[in-house]
């Protein structure tokens, strides 16, 4: 059987380790990466390779040749533009001779049994056998369902947590037969897994799974080098040949190496052939020094990779770093945990670079310097920019002014040049700083900014999408903690941008492949014209004004010294409203209190509303997008109550309709909805993918429990004061007082839990309560929910952002839901128990 290698990558998330090598030609402590995966075909009998090329293609070819020297034959496939995989090798087809093959990433490593694959594929009479891994994170990878007979039934490609239903993911190993090559169209660009299997799976082909024993990854970031290296040192790799000579106390080493007799070497370490280690050396391993290096007297070396023919000089200290090829580090120069320095760098006597700290290749540190970020395109101090809020970071520490700078020539390095993004803040201080950070980095890479000034963020939803900007970034002290900034980002219609614009962003970011635009390109910076004006021409459009002016509403409004208070009250003026106005004026110090004096504030305005005798009462957030409701008896309203009372009043309002809710919602709004003519459909539990469901053009109103609300007719966005207006119209139009609509609600109980759950465990538990309630669950949307009879359900979702489930649960009774809650949080907390 012949393999296919897949060799044509560039590497760009490992640079600069892949500035002037492939990916497949990265050392891996003895030799280059691929050079261990040929090993390993050749100890399964594989005699025979096609490697497809594109990158740096020459260097795998001069390396390999026609494999005679390693007791192989070696054909090559070379791209002009890249095809994909399953591209690649439909471009390969030519060097396949009609039988079965094995196809292969050039970059894995591991120490699969492959002709055990082999003969399972034979067995099962598969058209594909993809083989499997278990891994505790499986969000970036293609989690795979199979049955108990192994044939594959469900592709998930790069999930979040909600979605996933396993921790079996495709590992990029396959056998094919030659009839799949059928199915791969000629010269175009082509993926297995995000195009080609997905169709055979829909087309009932027989595709099966192998779950592997044994150790797998696949090199894609520094971090993840660096942990196989050191895997391989500690043999959690089972290579077919050694790395070495093994002289002792862990250490291998090949041909020729010096080892003075007062240097300290604690193993697992490996020495190339023709290393010197020098007097006084202190090594601490995991560690690799490779050919023709120098240690000099005294260095001091502490979990680190440092490749061939470099050069470390006296006292010097290098901790958790990697040094590429023919690089110098100076007497007493100092490397910490992180540092990479690419070929032919040379860094000065003395000098120090700090964490995480990158320099490309041939560049030069001055003696005696700091360097705090890197040459020439900044640092990456994070293996992910964006969680379920944004970005987000404590202020100066881990969202700086230059973070923020590069943040914004990242996200204009993916905008068409010339282009204008909407950037908004709010009062505070910090927030206020980030902003001028991205501020400076948009213009680099070409984009104008349009600076709003501190808007409701609705507000400056709504100026994006109307105006010509294309996008628009948001910048705003965390609520509930004044150490913490988050940064979002808008597209042109001013709702969250996607998952794969995040993943732009990001790759871009970490790359540090910042557009850099020439002088007479660089964007402008200017203040966007009468953006308050403009959303209040639009607002009062959407509304019925009239009959919310003969309502003659009296209302109490806490604008919770946040910028609402800038746009709100001559919205209120224009609708008729007498407003008893709390905390209207802008504080910087407000933008962000304990949840304890929130509920306090909350309490204080249901008294005012109680004592007044006002039509309602209610509290916006910072910022403007959620709302806190009082009704006009003085009752403070549970969030589930206030969208169960909207959507009642939308359903009437439109005569039935569309509304969308989350999928931990209670049962009792497709109740409402049926009562009223109407319908729902369920949501993940995050507003990003609400609003994008409302945004679809057939929704009348979408919410959640939280006091997020969308009224889409307006814009497809979350928006407190429109759902303040339409609140009034809905109230005026039909005749009611807000009590007398959350009196006629139907009883309701949903409860929740937390189960904390470690990282390295989440996937393994989603596969399990897969499985445990394949029979009961109902079509995945977010998590995994168990129908449990008509009015009866739970739901069991993995947090995004924290080591944890939440366990929501309703049933007939208030202590009924508590007792199912109970229950399936005892569920998750013993499927966690044999695990890892």
């Amino acid at each position: 059987m012949k393999a296919v290698v897949l060799a044509g990558g560039s590497g760009s998330r490992l640079r600069p380790l892949t500035v002037e090598r492939p990916k497949p030609m990265v050392p891996l402590v003895n030799k280059p990466v691929m050079s261990h995966l040929r090993d390993l075909l050749l100890h399964h009998g594989f005699r025979e390779l096609v490697v497809t090329l594109h990158h740096m293609a020459s260097v795998i070819q001069e390396y390999f040749g026609d494999g005679s020297d390693f007791e192989m034959h070696i054909d090559y496939s070379i791209e002009s533009v890249p095809l994909g995989t399953a591209g690649g090798v439909k471009n390969a087809a030519q060097f396949l001779d009609g039988d079965a093959f094995l196809v292969v990433s050039g970059d894995a490593v591991t120490d699969f049994d492959l002709n055990a694959v082999v003969g399972f594929h034979k067995s099962k009479g598969a058209l594909v056998t993809q083989v499997l891994y278990r891994v505790p994170n499986p969000l970036e990878y293609g989690i795979v369902i199979i049955d108990e007979e192994g044939r594959i039934h469900q592709f998930v490609e790069k999930p979040s947590w909600g979605e996933v239903i396993s921790d079996t993911v495709n590992t990029g190993i396959y056998v094919l037969e030659p009839e799949v090559l059928d199915f791969i169209p000629a010269d175009q660009p082509f993926d297995f897994s995000r195009d080609l299997f997905p169709a055979l799976l829909e087309a009932g082909a027989p595709l099966y799974g192998y779950v592997a024993d044994g150790y797998w990854t696949d090199i894609g970031s520094v971090q993840e080098y660096r942990q196989a290296s050191f895997d391989v040192l500690e043999h959690r790799v089972r290579l077919p040949n050694p790395i070495g000579t093994h002289i002792g106390g862990g250490v291998w080493v090949e041909e020729d190496v010096e080892i003075a007799p007062d240097a300290q070497l604690y193993g697992p370490i490996f020495l190339g052939s023709g290393v010197r280690i020098k007097g006084g050396v202190v090594i601490h391993g995991p560690a690799v020094v490779r050919n023709s290096t120098v240690v000099d007297n005294r260095a001091y070396i502490d979990r680190s990779i440092i490749w061939r023919n470099a050069y470390i000089g006296e006292g010097a200290e290098v901790r958790g770093a990697i040094v590429c090829r023919q690089v110098s580090i100076k007497r007493k120069a100092v490397l910490f945990e992180g540092v990479v320095v690419g070929d032919r760098s040379v860094v000065g006597e003395g000098a120090m670079l700090h964490a995480d700290v990158k320099l490309w290749p041939s560049k030069e540190v001055e003696p005696g310097a700091t360097v705090r970020s890197s040459l020439i395109w900044g640092t990456r101090a994070r293996k992910v920019l964006f969680g379920r809020y944004g970005i987000s970071g404590l202020v100066n520490v881990d969202l700086t002014p230059e973070f923020a700078a590069r943040l914004g020539a990242a996200y204009g390095s993916t905008l068409p040049k010339g282009s204008t993004v909407t950037v908004n803040r709010d009062p505070h201080r910090s927030p206020r700083m980030i902003k001028r950070g991205l501020i400076s980095g948009l213009p680099s890479a070409g984009i104008h900014a349009a600076d709003t000034r501190s808007m409701p963020i609705p507000v400056v939803r709504y100026y994006t999408r109307i105006t010509d900007a294309v996008g628009g970034i948001n910048v705003r002290l965390s609520p509930f903690d004044n150490r913490v900034v988050d940064i979002r980002f808008f597209d042109a219609d001013g709702l969250n941008i996607s998952r794969e614009a995040e993943r732009e962003i990001e790759k871009v970011f970490f790359r540090e492949d910042f557009r850099r635009v020439y002088l007479d390109e660089i964007g402008l910076i200017n203040y966007a014209p009468l953006v308050p004006e403009r959303y209040t021409e639009g607002f009062l459009e959407a509304v019925d004004v009239a009959a919310i002016q003969r309502g003659g509403f009296r209302i109490v409004v806490d604008y919770a010294n946040a910028p609402p208070a800038l746009v709100l009250p001559n919205i209120l003026r224009e609708l008729g409203c007498d407003v008893v106005a709390l905390n209207a004026q802008l504080d910087e110090r407000r933008m962000s209190i304990p949840r304890e004096e929130l509920r306090r504030g909350v309490e204080q305005l249901a008294a005012i509303t109680a004592a007044l005798g006002t039509d309602f009462g209610v509290r916006l957030d910072v910022a403007g997008e959620q709302i806190y409701l009082v009704d006009d008896r003085g009752r403070i309203l549970d969030g589930a109550v206030t969208l169960a009372a909207l959507a009642t009043l939308a359903l009437r309002a439109h005569g039935g309709g569309t509304i969308a809710v989350p999928v931990n919602v209670s049962q009792v709004l497709d109740r409402i909805a049926e009562a009223h003519g109407g319908q729902v459909v369920r949501t993940k539990v995050d507003p990003q993918d609400l609003m994008r469901v409302a945004a679809r053009g057939d929704i009348v109103f979408a919410g959640d429990h939280h006091g997020n609300f969308v009224f889409p007719r307006f814009q497809p966005a979350v928006d407190a004061l429109m759902a303040i207006a339409k609140l009034m119209e809905f109230l005026a139009v039909q005749d009611v007082h807000l009590s007398e609509v959350v009196d006629g609600l139907p009883e309701f109980h949903v409860v929740k839990r937390q189960v904390s759950c470690p990282w390295e465990v989440k996937g393994t538990v989603m596969r399990r309560l897969n499985e445990q309630y394949r029979d009961r669950r109902e079509s995945q949307i977010d998590g995994i929910k168990i129908r449990l009879g008509d009015a009866e359900w739970v739901l069991i979702l993995p947090d995004p952002d924290r080591p944890l489930f939440h366990v929501y649960a309703e049933s007939g009774t208030e202590a009924q839901a508590e007792s199912l809650a109970d229950r399936y949080a005892r569920v998750v907390e013993g499927l966690q128990k044999g695990v890892g």
